[in-house]
């Protein structure tokens, strides 16, 4: 039986994952997440009817990847399969969307609730029977509670990466690729062209830095996701720099006290531990006055400053040259971070930044050479379809992997 791969999201761009496999009226929806414009509007994905899906899987939390899917809740009830962390703070990432969002979205918080309570929880290695379909989460090493999923369909088998990353961080183990067989694999190509360097030659630059601002009596912001790069940010400050002076304020404080209470999903819980006892946790406006006055760090949401507690410390600090904003995510285009490492200025006609501005690559996303590691570890493999990937970027990509492995490649 010929199997359907419908790419209603991901394909030729960053974000928006959405996939749906199957044949026939029964499909298997991989993630259903948007993507924002230049006006920060939520960019859906195309529309599969829901009566339609067998089941949807979530790889992980971030919006690209869950954004959507409450809207499939509206009439009926799909069953959904994550991992618990991705279960536990779904939620939290859905409800602070839905406050920010809401106007573009068509759905509201009883379809968030839906959405929640339509889960199944499914561990690491746990195979699970869904219709005709047989499914097996596997750690995808990106954030932690990612997964990647291995699909069985009938003669047919599907690697789905999500978004992976192939090393080893603070925050996360990387994944194990041994012993993967698919015919098909679905793998983002977010850096198909290009590596990360080594995580602690990042790590050390990233604390050398924050030191010499300090030392000059500056204050660093350090605008963060809240999922994952935040917490990954206060790790490595407690294994680094314990005894420096560091703030913690928005989303980032709640997901915090969700990973402490979800150790299995993370790699250096010891750091976390010790980041929660010695970091301050921002609790009241008076505090944030305060604490920009004072020398240290402070790691904030969002991390494109494009809201959030991070948005108010950058305008207090942007102005003395002493302090320093130090972005350690990805900035999209048309994002306040972006305009700030490319023009120095947080906002169109807004005064130049004379705070030190610098980007560190703490990518939570294989490079090309994970990627490529990844594909040839697959065995059996027949094709690729590459998605999650700007589309100079995911041609270049393809062309490598019919170059080095020899295989179909579909972008």
């Amino acid at each position: 039986m010929e199997l359907e791969v419908r790419i209603l999201g991901s394909g030729r761009e960053v974000g928006r994952a959405a996939i749906a496999i199957g044949s026939g009226d029964k499909y298997l929806l991989l993630d259903y997440g948007v993507i924002f414009d230049e006006a920060d509007v939520p960019i859906l994905p195309n529309h599969i009817q829901p009566n339609k899906v067998e089941a949807l899987l979530i790889t992980h939390a971030h919006l690209d990847h869950i954004g959507a899917a409450p809207m499939l809740y509206v009439s009926r009830k799909i069953p959904a399969y994550m991992t618990k962390f991705t279960r536990d703070v779904a939620p939290l990432m859905l409800t602070d969307f839905l406050k920010i969002s809401g106007y573009y979205l068509p759905y509201e918080a009883q379809e968030v609730e839906a959405f929640i309570n339509s889960t199944n929880v499914i561990d690491y290695g746990e195979e699970v029977e869904v219709g005709d379909f047989r499914i097996k989460a596997l750690n995808a090493g990106h954030i932690p509670g990612s997964a990647m999923f291995t699909i069985h369909y009938k003669e047919h088998s599907i690697l789905y990466t999500g978004d992976v990353n192939t090393i080893e961080t603070k925050l996360v183990r990387k994944p194990n690729l041994n012993g993967i067989e698919a015919e098909t694999l679905i793998i983002e190509g977010t850096y198909g062209t290009s590596n990360h360097p080594p995580r602690n030659e990042v790590e050390d630059d990233f604390i050398n830095s924050v030191k010499e601002v300090i030392e000059g009596g500056g204050v660093v912001l350090v605008p963060a996701f809240s999922l994952g790069r935040s917490q990954e940010i206060l790790a490595v400050l407690a294994e680094k720099a314990p005894h420096i002076d560091v703030r913690y304020d928005g989303m980032v404080k709640e997901i915090l006290k969700l990973m402490l209470r979800s150790r299995k999903f993370i790699n250096r819980f010891d750091l976390l531990a010790k980041a929660r006892k010695r970091f301050v946790e921002v609790k009241s406006f008076r505090t944030r006055k305060k604490v920009v006055k004072e020398p240290g760090v402070i790691v904030a949401s969002a991390g494109m400053l494009k809201g959030g507690p991070a948005v108010y410390y950058a305008k207090k600090l942007q102005g003395n040259s002493r302090n320093a904003i130090f972005l350690v995510s990805y900035q999209a285009r048309g994002t306040p971070g972006r305009k700030l490492l490319e023009e120095g200025v947080l906002e169109e006609n807004g005064p130049r930044v004379k705070a030190k501005v610098k980007w560190f690559d703490f990518s939570s996303h294989a490079g090309v050479n994970g990627l490529l590691g990844l594909v040839k570890k697959v065995k059996g493999l027949e094709r690729v379809i590459v998605v999650h990937s700007e589309p100079e970027t995911g041609e270049a990509f393809s062309k490598l992997i019919k170059s080095e492995v020899g295989v179909d490649v579909i972008y």
